[in-house]
């Protein structure tokens, strides 16, 4: 397909199939780095930041799991109630979280579920918050190399009616609701900040219309959480998310979503 100018996000054809596979690629890294296979936990988490994994490390309640292959990043092992999960931290931006997030399907995750911090967007709510999201607006490059164009990348329904049910009856605090993923936050406008909100998005993050575009590509299970923390940087406490106490309520908040997306993903057919 010539693009004749055009962008070539849009020359992709989806019904191709890709030549560079994760499971190849995992298996050259496992054989360089002569490690035993591994099968990854069913449900894992991905940590934009990074923060609840060092507090994991740093407390003792999670531990490195030595034959992870990946050239880019470490996974551990985390135990809550019984079950153990996997969990990998600092995988910002879409094309990163989308690479590992291909990655631990490939070696046996069943489950995904993502954290990010965000800004806030809606102008009736304060930081901080836990937003699920059930759509994202597609500002980013990776999504359209899994989906045709469209707006916003869709989360399946029926999986965030599953998280969301299970949330509620824990009474944990959280709104559902849209986001928007850009490349580029330091790029945001006040006119277009202004305009997302008018349509109704509550924040903007940086990974979810990729990794929503995925899921439903390569029929996974994901759901994006977003931990609005800030205003873009223009309120005093922006950024603040309560110390370990925040980390706390983040990982309860995400085991809570692990546990309602894996009794899902067991009890449906793909």
């Amino acid at each position: 397909m010539s693009g004749n100018g055009s962008s070539p996000l849009f020359e992709h054809n989806h019904t191709d199939a890709p030549v560079f596979l994760p499971g190849n690629m995992l298996e050259s890294a496992r054989l360089q780095k002569n490690l035993p296979p591994v099968v990854v936990p069913d449900g894992c988490l991905l940590d934009f930041d990074g923060e609840l994994v060092d507090f994991l490390v740093t407390s003792g309640k999670a531990i490195l799991e030595p034959s992870w292959p990946c050239f880019h990043t470490r996974l551990y092992l985390w135990q809550v109630n019984g079950t153990k999960y996997g969990i990998i931290g600092g995988t910002v931006g879409a094309s990163f979280a989308v690479l590992v997030a291909e990655e631990l399907f490939t070696l046996g995750c069943k489950a995904l579920v993502t954290i990010s911090s965000a800004g806030l967007i809606a102008a009736n709510l304060h930081p901080p918050l836990f937003l699920l999201i059930d759509k994202a607006l597609r500002d980013e490059g990776t999504s359209y190399h899994y989906l045709p164009p469209q707006r916003y990348a869709l989360a399946r329904p029926s999986l965030v009616d599953a998280v969301a049910k299970r949330l509620l009856d824990l009474a944990m605090s959280f709104i559902r609701g849209s986001s928007w993923t850009t490349d580029a936050p330091f790029r945001e406008t006040s006119e277009l900040i202004a305009a997302r909100g008018e349509e109704g998005i509550i924040a903007v993050e940086m990974e979810a219309a990729a990794l929503l575009a995925m899921a439903e590509s390569l029929d996974k299970r994901v759901i994006c959480l977003a931990h609005i923390t800030n205003a873009m940087a223009t309120r005093s406490d922006d950024f603040e998310k309560g110390g370990d106490d925040g980390n706390e309520a983040a990982l309860k908040v995400c085991a809570t979503a692990l546990a309602a997306a894996l009794e899902y993903a067991e009890g449906e057919t793909p």
